[in-house]
Parts: C-alpha cells; sequence; structure tokens
C-alpha cells in the first residue's frame, strides 16, 4: 500500500515571516511619522498636503515659448514677482494678497503652476500679464486657469472622504460574510496596511517635494483597496482548501503550501496591471501622472501584503 506524500512547496514563505513584519513595521512606521510631520507642519495642517479640489482657488499653468532652452527662472523669483502685483479689486472687496501663493517650475524653467486664492477672470488675466513681463512670451494655447470655490472644495473633500468610509465598510461587511473572524480581520489589516503606507508616500512627497493630492488620489485608494482585497482572497481561498486536503499538517505548512500555488498567479496578475500603469507615468501627461504613482505604489504593496502579511499572520495567530 502506497501513500501520496504531502506536497513540498519550492517557497516557503514561513521561513521569512519576521523579515514580512519587520520591513511592513518599518514602513507603517514611517508612514505614520510622514503624516504627523505633515499635519505639525504649519503650511499643510492636514495629514496630506491637500491639493486645489479640497482647498479652493485658482490654479494657472503656463508654458514659456522658448527656442531651445528657456532662460533660468527660480521659483522664489516668481513669488517676488507675484507678491508685487497690484491686481484689480471688486467692488467692496480688497485685493487679492498673492504672497502666499505657491510655485511650481517645472520641465527645466518651461513651464510654471502657480497656485493662488481665489481670483476671478480679471484678475487670473492680470497675473498671466505679469508674469509674462518677466518670464518672456508665453504660448497663448497652452495657458490653462482652473478655480474651485471654497465651498465646492470642501464638498469634493467630504465626498471623497465618504466614499472611501463607505467603500471600506462595505469591503468589511462583505468579507465578514464570506469568511470567519480571523480571515475578516487579517484581510482588513492588510488594507489599513497597504492604504497607510501609500498616505506616508504622499505624506513625504508633500513635504519634500510639495507633491498635493486631489480626488484623483481619492479615487486610486478605493481602486487599491478593491485590488489588495481580491489578492488576499485569492489566498485566503487556497488556504480553507488545504485545511481540508492537508488537515494532518500543521498550519504554517497549510498556508506555506497555499501561498506557493498561488505566488504565480498573484506574480503575474500584479506584473500585467503595473505594465499600463508604468506606461501611464511615463506617457501619460501630468495630470495623471501623480494618480498612476499612487496606484503603482498601492499594488505593489497590495501584492506583498497578500503574499507576506497576511498568511504569515495567519498561521501564527490560527494556531494560537
Amino acid at each position: 500500500m502506497t501513500t501520496s506524500a504531502s506536497p513540498s512547496p519550492r517557497f516557503r514563505i514561513s521561513r521569512y515571516r519576521r523579515l514580512a513584519w519587520w520591513g511592513s513595521g518599518l514602513a507603517c512606521v514611517l508612514s505614520v511619522v510622514g503624516l504627523l510631520l505633515c499635519w505639525l507642519n504649519p503650511a499643510i495642517g492636514a495629514p496630506l498636503r491637500p491639493g486645489l479640489d479640497f482647498t479652493g482657488g485658482t490654479q494657472i499653468q503656463l508654458e514659456r515659448r522658448c527656442a531651445e532652452s528657456c532662460s533660468a527662472i527660480t521659483a522664489p523669483e516668481l513669488s517676488r514677482t507675484l507678491s508685487q502685483l497690484t491686481l484689480p479689486a471688486e467692488a467692496g472687496a480688497s485685493s487679492p494678497n498673492l504672497s502666499s501663493a505657491a510655485v511650481q517650475v517645472l520641465d527645466q524653467g518651461r513651464s510654471l503652476m502657480l497656485r493662488l486664492p481665489d481670483l476671478n477672470p480679471e484678475q487670473a488675466s492680470a497675473v498671466v500679464t505679469g508674469v509674462e513681463k518677466q518670464v518672456g512670451p508665453l504660448n497663448p494655447a497652452a495657458t490653462s486657469v482652473n478655480t474651485i470655490g471654497p465651498t465646492l472644495g470642501d464638498q469634493l473633500l467630504k465626498g471623497s472622504l465618504i466614499s472611501l468610509l463607505v467603500s471600506f465598510a462595505a469591503i468589511a461587511v462583505y468579507i465578514s460574510f464570506r469568511y470567519d473572524r480571523l480571515f475578516a480581520a487579517l484581510a482588513l489589516v492588510c488594507l489599513g496596511h497597504d492604504v497607510l503606507i501609500i498616505c506616508g508616500v504622499f505624506a513625504w512627497l508633500g513635504l519634500l517635494s510639495g507633491i498635493e493630492v486631489d480626488s484623483l488620489f481619492a479615487v486610486s485608494l478605493i481602486t487599491v483597496a478593491g485590488y489588495s482585497v481580491t489578492d488576499t482572497v485569492v489566498v485566503f481561498d487556497r488556504i480553507r482548501e488545504q485545511k481540508t486536503a492537508l488537515r494532518d499538517l500543521p498550519i504554517s505548512e497549510q498556508v506555506d503550501v497555499a501561498v506557493d500555488a498561488t505566488l504565480t498567479r498573484s506574480l503575474y496578475t500584479s506584473l500585467t496591471t503595473l505594465l499600463p500603469l508604468v506606461a501611464l507615468i511615463f506617457f501619460g501627461g501630468s495630470s495623471l501622472f501623480w494618480f498612476a504613482v499612487a496606484l503603482t505604489v498601492g499594488i505593489a504593496v497590495g501584492s506583498w501584503s497578500s503574499i507576506g502579511i497576511a498568511p504569515t499572520l495567519l498561521a501564527v495567530l490560527a494556531r494560537r
């Protein structure tokens, strides 16, 4: 009489669980530190640097008309020019103060991004004229002026937060019905892990490079949440199958077999998802650049947590 040998996985994630926990723990700590530093920064005053979508105001994007290379221009120089401008005032109101304007010089001085208080069309036109006197001729076809009032910005912020909370609550309810409490809790832990690291990355980008988050960032968080839970559910489904087929093996062995069986699928799925996102980063233009970066970071971290965090925690907690 012969007995079938238990499967021997090529990759045993349980052997590297402490390394996985230390890596994720360090990333989470750095993320929390970045969020706190943003919150304590008087110029930001929030866990993430809010963009025009949430704060309201006027954003003006300009493109200089240069033959081959543009003359050097710096953000402090443009800020001084803006602070000295006198804009036409509306009846019964004072002229807007531009001393707190945020200026970005992009594409080796060819493109300029101005973040200003809420301006009317006449005031925005005066700003463009004043900047053109300093930096030289501008390309009118590439001039973009976007204005969002503070009331609409507040509504967008509240709507984004509500969308995130509703989506996370729906995911929590689904997992609770689909699996037992331990599986559901670990899936939600991984979801929080992924969202925290994405927010931490953008908190540090906001501190070091002035990168702001907008409504597209909220969309990226919801997308990553769905992807992360889907990836984790696939691994958990295989673990649940192995609990019946390999009931004589320790739970850590069952987890190793399940992760090894889904590893190739998880990696291929993540890589095929990342390829179009990388194309968006390089060829999608400035409007989609940081959206694609957020999704790329989220997909990578979500794949990691589904393989290295959720299964290894399950093996330890189920044993206890």
